[in-house]
């Protein structure tokens, strides 16, 4: 049996900055430590949890001196749910950091001339701002030590009916929301109610060890006028006194569907969706378009900060009319459609087939007539034979995953040769890589920094490129 390591305890340490993925930053003796839940400024003792040869992993054990920035979080269950890490950063500060990270990335890993970048865009409302949130239920609920010895022992705690977040990096330990403050207060009620009405009932919640019991996630979608979409997913057949329950309790709800899934694991994209009440989406609108969201469809999260970050998009485009535009990754056709009366013609390429007729619906929806949409693996549809039916594109605007695009998408670009390309992008590390392999034939413009998730360490980035 290998033995396990002592690991130091250091005390009376600063916290000296922000770091990748959002965790803090200081250093012991020339070794990076990183921490989670601190910010800059703060005094105190780390109990260090994993070494390697470069670098440290730690915990707080104590705060000894609260940094001057430091702030109290908002919701409750901070420092065990995993989400909003930056709650104890005043918004002020997560932008700047935000800004800072954009500003690293391109000038570290890109490597390319820059202009100046654009102060970052930060979100109107920074609680209640996500239309999206999955709650996943479980027979066990995970509780902290705390809870524990403050409960005189686990036999002393009720465990049972946890509805809520994945602790990170545990597929099967739920921590047990009561409260959330990223959608309107209606989520909560919705979710809690829920929880209460399966036990007094005795329906049973599912076991991820065991597949099995009753309810698996809860699904909230809401849209602009605060009408919301729930979608039960079940285990087995739905107790429909249950759905009967939320119809007469919420008539917010004018999508109640549900979904029965037995398989292993919990996605529903190839599950049929059935509705119990109401309509089978609800709809969504920017500027003159209106969207249809259904339950499997991707929409941008945080609905308001999406159109100021589309409509940089569209400026950066600088179209008049008369171009042809590429929309790679276009998904639903959100931004396809959003820059489609501006355009000659756009044609948007998407991997998800569901995707791709969400938005042909939605251009139909908004009588668009100008755009075309193809589903499949980019590097494979996007190439020279694509370009040569189609056309080459005036303007390309790309928007891929965290992933970044592949080398053959970018090849296949660079072969294109369109005046402009507008790159959106959720990783501005990936992105700069991206950058630096255009920058044989293209230069960096414009940046513009968008911050679509307050609280987290995720920043998007809108990047305009001109031809040399």
């Amino acid at each position: 049996m290998k033995k396990k390591k002592n690991l130091p305890l250091y005390e009376h340490i600063e916290i000296t900055g922000i770091a990748a993925e959002g965790k803090a930053i200081t250093r012991i003796d020339d070794m990076v430590l990183f921490v989670p839940y601190c910010v800059p400024g703060d005094i105190v003792d780390i109990q260090v949890t994993r070494k390697k040869h470069s670098f440290m992993e730690g915990r707080v054990e104590r705060i000894v001196k609260p940094s001057p920035v430091r702030c109290e979080p908002v919701c409750k269950h901070y420092g065990e749910c995993g989400g909003c890490k930056w709650q104890i950063l005043p918004y002020e500060e997560q932008l700047r950091h935000k800004q800072q990270q954009i500003v690293d990335n391109l000038t570290r890993i890109g490597k390319v001339e820059l202009p100046e970048i654009s102060p970052i865009l930060g979100s109107k409302h920074i609680y209640e701002y996500r239309n999206k949130l999955e709650f996943t239920c479980s027979d066990r609920k995970w509780l902290s030590w705390d809870v524990i010895r403050a409960a005189g022992g686990m036999e002393n705690v009720d465990n049972s009916y946890g509805l809520g977040f994945h602790i990170p990096n545990c597929f099967d330990k739920v921590l047990d929301i009561r409260e959330c403050h990223l959608m309107p207060e209606i989520n909560n009620r919705i979710r809690n109610t829920v929880r209460d009405f399966a036990r007094q009932h005795g329906i049973t919640f599912y076991n991820e060890h065991a597949h099995e019991g009753q309810l698996r996630t809860l699904i909230l979608r809401s849209n602009h006028k605060g009408e919301i979409m729930l979608i039960v997913v079940w285990a087995d057949d739905p107790y429909m006194p249950l759905m009967a329950h939320l119809q007469e309790q919420f008539p917010e709800i004018i999508s109640l569907l549900y979904v029965v899934n037995r398989k292993f694991n919990d996605t529903i994209g190839d599950q049929e969706v059935h509705v119990y009440a109401g309509q089978d989406h609800i709809m969504e609108q920017m500027e003159n378009l209106q969207f249809k969201v259904g339950p499997k469809s991707f929409y941008q999260t945080n609905t308001e900060q999406a159109y100021e970050l589309y409509k940089v998009a569209r400026e950066f485009a600088g179209l008049t009319g008369n171009e042809l535009v590429f929309d790679l990754y276009t998904g639903t056709g959100t931004i396809a459609n959003f820059v489609a009366h501006q355009a000659r013609q756009v044609i948007g390429i998407e991997y998800v087939p569901e995707a791709i007729e969400d938005a042909k619906i939605n251009a139909q929806i908004n009588k668009l007539d100008n755009t075309l949409f193809f589903a499949g693996d980019m590097k494979d549809i996007l190439n020279e034979d694509f370009i040569a039916q189609y056309g080459h594109p005036d303007v390309i605007i790309t928007d891929p995953p965290r992933a970044g695009m592949h080398e053959d998408v970018i090849n296949t670009i660079l072969f294109a040769e369109p005046q402009r390309i507008v790159y959106v992008s959720c990783n501005p590390a990936t992105q700069a890589r991206d950058l630096s392999m255009l920058d044989c034939k293209y230069r960096v413009v414009k940046v513009q920094p968008v911050d679509m998730f307050p609280h987290t360490h995720h920043v998007e980035n809108v990047v305009l490129l001109e031809k040399r």
